[in-house]
C-alpha cells in the first residue's frame, strides 16, 4: 500500500514540530516537508503530489482558508488553529476534520482515521462504478451488451429468464442465480425465487409487493426479512 503525502503549513514552529513528530509515528503517513507559510505551501504543492494538508488558519499574508480555495480535490485538509470561530468555514470547505491546538495524539489519530475512511468509501464508489456496468446476455442467436442502469427487474421462469430493461425486453436462456452473481450487490435485491429487482427501479413497496414501472412484484415469505432490511436503508 502506497503511503500518504503529508503537508504541514503552519507559521508557528512548535507547531510544526508537534505535527511532524505525530505524522512520523503513523506508518502509514509520510511527510513530505512543512512550510511556514502560503506561499512556501503553493511553491511545494507544485513540485510534489500531497494527498493530505495539516493547515494552520490564521498566517500572515495569506491565510489557510484562503489558501484552502486554491487547492485541488485530490488534496484533502485538516485544519489545524487555536480559534473555533473558523470551524463552520472550514467545513464548508470540505475539510476533512478542525483540530484545535494544543492537539492531543488521540485526537490527531482520529482526524487521520477520518481521512483514511474517506479515502476508502471513493475507493469503493470508483471500484462499484468500474465493476458491471453492463452484462453481455445471449439473445436471439447474438451476445447483446446491456447496460446495468438499465434494468428494471429479471423474471425467472424454468430455464429461461425475462430481463425487463429501460430499453426493452430480452429474452435469455441462463439462470436467475447466473445472473445475479454477475450484477453489483449492493444495487439489486431478489425478492423471490422468480425475481430480482433492480434497488432503483422500486417506486413503492409494502411488506408483500414491490411496485417497479406500473407492476406489483410479490415479495415470497423466505425473501421478506431480507428484502425489509435492504429497503429500510435504500
Amino acid at each position: 500500500m502506497s503511503k500518504i503525502n503529508c503537508l504541514i503549513v503552519d507559521d508557528e514552529p512548535r507547531a510544526r514540530e508537534v505535527l511532524d513528530v505525530y505524522i512520523k509515528d503513523e506508518p502509514e503517513l509520510f511527510l513530505v516537508g512543512h512550510c511556514k507559510n502560503a506561499i512556501e505551501a503553493i511553491n511545494l504543492m507544485a513540485d510534489r503530489p500531497i494527498d493530505l494538508i495539516f493547515l494552520d488558519i490564521e498566517m500572515p499574508e495569506i491565510t489557510g482558508l484562503a489558501l484552502a480555495k486554491t487547492i485541488k480535490d485530490n488534496t484533502s485538509i485538516i485544519f489545524t488553529t487555536a480559534h473555533r470561530d473558523f470551524a463552520v468555514d472550514a467545513f464548508d470547505l470540505k475539510a476533512i476534520d478542525y483540530l484545535l491546538k494544543p492537539i492531543r495524539p488521540a485526537r490527531f489519530k482520529e482526524a487521520v482515521e477520518k481521512y483514511k475512511q474517506k479515502q476508502s468509501l471513493a475507493g469503493d464508489k470508483v471500484r462499484e462504478n468500474e465493476i458491471d456496468q453492463y452484462i453481455l446476455v445471449r439473445a436471439d442467436r447474438k451476445t447483446v451488451k446491456l447496460s446495468v442502469s438499465d434494468i428494471l427487474y429479471i423474471e425467472s421462469f424454468s430455464d429461461y429468464l425475462k430481463i425487463h430493461s429501460k430499453k426493452g425486453l430480452i429474452v435469455t436462456r441462463e439462470t436467475l442465480s447466473k445472473v445475479q452473481e454477475r450484477l453489483p450487490e449492493n444495487q439489486f435485491l431478489r425478492i423471490h425465487r422468480s425475481f430480482l429487482v433492480h434497488l432503483k427501479a422500486i417506486s413503492s413497496f409494502t411488506k408483500e409487493s414491490i411496485e417497479i414501472d406500473g407492476l406489483e412484484l410479490p415479495i415470497s415469505r423466505s425473501f421478506r426479512a431480507v428484502t425489509a432490511e435492504k429497503l429500510a436503508n435504500i
